[in-house]
């Protein structure tokens, strides 16, 4: 049950960013985009995101293996 409520959850927050984001897109009006820009804003869209998705898969990946616990708990004395 939380698990459906979570997808449900995270699924309207994916719709109304889209929506969002489409509203702003279109009321800018009379501004043009090349192929070119199309090609190289989607390109660093999803760059940014592989990049992001790729850290937070190092940070837990190291949380979980305790490659931070030597570093947090100092020097032996």
């Amino acid at each position: 049950m939380k698990t459906a409520l979570l997808i449900a959850v995270l699924g309207a927050l994916l719709v109304v960013s889209v929506v969002g984001g489409l509203f702003v897109w279109w009321s800018l009006g009379d501004v043009d985009i090349s192929l070119h820009g199309m090609i190289a804003l989607t390109l660093g869209c999803l760059v940014s995101l592989l990049l992001g998705g790729g850290l937070m898969f190092l940070v837990f990946y190291s949380s979980r293996r305790g490659h931070d616990d030597d570093h947090h708990r100092g020097p032996e004395i």
